[in-house]
């Protein structure tokens, strides 16, 4: 429904009008009279009102009057002229006040019937176009709610708030549409106000009067007062508003930049509240940021799977958050950085485990405490370090019997760390890890302890082969070193080795 107010100082007239008013087949209720300007515009200051049927000739303020500062609180507002023929020169300027339009006494229902029907015309194009704005920031369950429009002011005439549900700040069971709308009302009271889910989890926007702020010197101190009001019901917020103004501003625009301001402001266990006339200055800190070299030693302790290691870190960084009220895009980016590093390693194993990793790092970001989520995002980690190091073993095994084969069949070659990367699509360095955790030693040892074996073999099977032949069958560059590596695995020289093959022969 639409809300009429009817301003007129004849009663007969006034109640022959709203008896016609309620005639009519239009979505349109009579929600206030009043018998002069000045009383009309207290009620268009303190309700909503979209359209006002007036006279023009009234004591202590006329119609025209009552026009001009009634435009100043609702541009949008719509104005039919009540008036006499003698009121006619009064009638024309009215017009260029932007008056929809105008009526002569005595009131015809016909007459009355066809502006009325124009009116509710333009006032429905309008709930369109807010609507179709609205959509775009508000949950799609509740853009249909808006289309009411009766219980609602025209958008742009509204202070648009938004509130964020601060993390870790207790439990989410207050956090619901319900509770907040009723201690919206209470707050702003008299004036009303509706409260929507946004698109965003955990963040609502509320529209409310701008003649809701008059009893504040600025728009930080309502927000900071609506803040503080809620923290007193266990209800922990970032909040942040700006007014709309009726140059028809994007409503999205503004959605997204106050969202934005929340982001880059938003701090760990800090209520945070913007608005103009904050005396604080928002300039961001570095204050918890982890440097590039503090990221680099958490992922290398992760790689190489020093589980204690990364836990005493954690420890330490996570209380240092708290105490310096860390920003918590650092905190969401510290996390990204963990599943990135994680996830990786478990792909090296064959594992596709990045979407678990993801939603469980959602699941402690949305933990209500913020001890609970320290002690859960530990033994996560912890879990993770398990899972990777039986994983490791496991896959190990594995993949080093392959890579074992593959060496033996390549004791001729000249194999590299590359080529068995190559030949079974892992890192080099995945290479090196598997060999070194099997058989204790580095690749190059444990294939030249081959080729040395293989060396001995060929020594007692085939005594004729000279050690030049030998050296070149096995990949060795020259006899010399073939010789030298020869030394180091036996502890004697090519020809002490094989004159005590002939010795035991």
């Amino acid at each position: 429904m639409y809300n009429v107010m009817i301003v007129e100082d004849s009663k007969p007239i006034l109640r022959n009008i709203q008896m016609l008013i309620s005639s009519l087949e239009y979505p349109v209720q009579v929600a206030a009279t009043a018998a002069n300007g000045e009383e009309a515009l207290e009620v268009i200051r303190k309700h909503h009102i979209d359209l006002i049927l007036t006279d023009i000739r009234m004591p202590r303020m006329d119609g025209l009057a009552l026009i001009e500062q009634a435009k100043e609180a609702n541009p949008d507002l719509k104005v039919v002229l009540i008036s006499g023929y003698s009121d006619f020169v009064y009638t024309r300027k009215a017009l260029s006040l932007q008056v929809f339009d105008y009526l002569l006494k005595p009131v015809e229902r016909e007459s009355l019937e066809e502006v009325i029907g124009r009116v509710v015309e333009q006032l429905d194009q309008r709930k369109v176009k807010n609507q179709v704005d609205l959509r775009e920031i508000i949950d799609a369950q509740h853009t249909e709610t808006w289309q009411d429009p009766g219980e609602y002011a025209p958008l742009y005439t509204q202070v648009m708030i938004m509130m964020r549900r601060q993390p870790f700040t207790g439990n989410k069971g207050a956090w619901g549409l319900q509770q907040l709308q009723a201690m919206m009302n209470s707050f702003f009271t008299p004036h009303i106000c509706r409260v929507y889910l946004s698109q965003k989890e955990d963040q609502y926007v509320v529209f409310v009067h701008h003649r809701a702020l008059e009893l504040y010197t600025s728009m930080y101190e309502c927000l900071e007062t609506l803040r503080r009001t809620l923290a007193t019901h266990e209800i922990n917020v970032m909040i942040g508003g700006q007014p709309l103004s009726s140059e028809r501003e994007n409503v999205t625009d503004i959605y997204h930049r106050i969202g934005s301001l929340l982001d880059e402001q938003q701090r760990l266990m800090q209520g945070i509240t913007l608005g103009t006339g904050n005396p604080v200055s928002m300039v961001r800190s570095e204050a918890g940021v982890l440097d590039s070299a503090a990221e680099a030693s958490f992922v290398q302790m992760i790689q190489l799977l020093r589980k204690e290691n990364v836990t005493l870190k954690l420890t330490e960084l996570l209380q240092r958050w708290l105490d310096e009220h860390v920003h918590m895009t650092e905190i969401e980016r510290f996390m990204g950085l963990i599943v990135d590093t994680f996830a990786h390693l478990f792909e090296e194993q064959g594992s596709g485990m990045r979407l678990a990793l993801e939603m469980r790092c959602r699941q402690l970001m949305d933990l209500p405490v913020y001890t609970d989520f320290c002690k859960e995002l530990t033994e996560w980690i912890e879990q993770c370090f398990d899972m990777l190091q039986s994983q490791v073993r496991r896959s190990g095994s594995l993949l080093f019997e392959k890579i074992d084969e593959y060496i033996c069949l390549n004791k001729y070659s000249a194999l590299s760390i590359p080529d068995i990367a190559n030949k079974f699509h892992i890192s080099p360095s995945y290479v090196s890890r598997v060999i070194k955790s099997e058989t204790g030693v580095t690749f190059v040892q444990y294939y030249n302890c081959l080729k040395i074996e293989e060396a001995c073999r060929l020594m007692s099977d085939q005594p004729e082969m000279k050690f030049r032949e030998l050296a070149e069958l096995l990949g060795f560059s020259d006899q010399h070193y073939f010789s030298k590596v020869f030394k180091e695995y036996k502890g004697l020289r090519p020809t002490e080795y094989k004159q005590q093959l002939s010795d035991l022969s």
